[in-house]
C-alpha cells in the first residue's frame, strides 16, 4: 500500500494556493489578534491579581451586580459548570459572594463586595492603557468591535 506522501498532490491555480496561506486566513488573523490583545492584558491585570477571565466577569458585575451565574455564563458564553471554579476564588480572594435566591433556591447569585467594587476604578485605568495600545482612534475601535459583534452573530447562526 503507498502511503500519502507517495501520492501526487492535485495541482491548485495561484489564486487557490494563495487562499490556502496562514497569513491569509481570517480565523488566525482573529486567533492571532486575540492572543496580541491578551498579552497586552496579563501585565496590566496581574497589578489587580486578576486573571483575563476573572476580569470579564468584574466587568460584567460592575454593569449589572447581582446576577444569577448561569447569566454571566450567557454573557461570556461559558457553561456554568466551567465558571463555577473561577468564581470560587474570586470568592476567596474576597472580590465577590455567591448566595442562593431566596425566591428560588436553584439559582446562585454573584454580588460584587466592597473589595470588588473598589478595583473598578483601576480597572478604568486598564481599560484606558489598552485603548492606547490599540493605536486607533476612539471611533475606529467602536467600529471594528461593531464588525467583530457582527461576524460572531453571522457565525452564531451557523451552529
Amino acid at each position: 500500500m503507498a502511503n500519502s506522501s507517495d501520492q501526487i498532490p492535485t495541482p491548485l491555480d495561484a489564486q487557490s494556493q494563495k487562499a490556502l496561506h496562514l497569513d491569509q486566513q481570517l480565523c488566525f488573523a482573529l486567533y492571532s489578534t486575540s492572543l496580541a490583545m491578551t498579552k497586552v492584558y496579563k501585565p496590566l491585570l496581574d497589578k489587580l491579581g486578576l486573571t483575563y477571565p476573572q476580569y470579564l466577569i468584574m466587568l460584567i458585575l460592575w454593569q449589572n451586580d447581582g446576577l444569577a451565574l448561569k447569566d454571566v455564563g450567557e454573557q461570556l458564553q461559558i457553561d456554568s459548570g466551567a465558571l463555577t471554579p473561577v468564581i470560587k476564588r474570586m470568592e476567596a480572594m474576597g472580590l465577590l459572594i455567591r448566595s442562593r435566591n431566596p425566591q428560588n433556591e436553584r439559582t446562585l447569585e454573584i454580588r460584587l463586595t466592597k473589595a470588588g467594587w473598589a478595583m473598578r476604578v483601576q480597572a478604568a485605568e486598564v481599560n484606558r492603557t489598552v485603548g492606547v495600545s490599540c493605536g486607533m482612534a476612539e471611533p475606529e475601535i467602536h467600529a471594528l468591535r461593531q464588525e467583530l459583534v457582527q461576524l460572531r452573530a453571522q457565525l452564531s447562526k451557523k451552529l
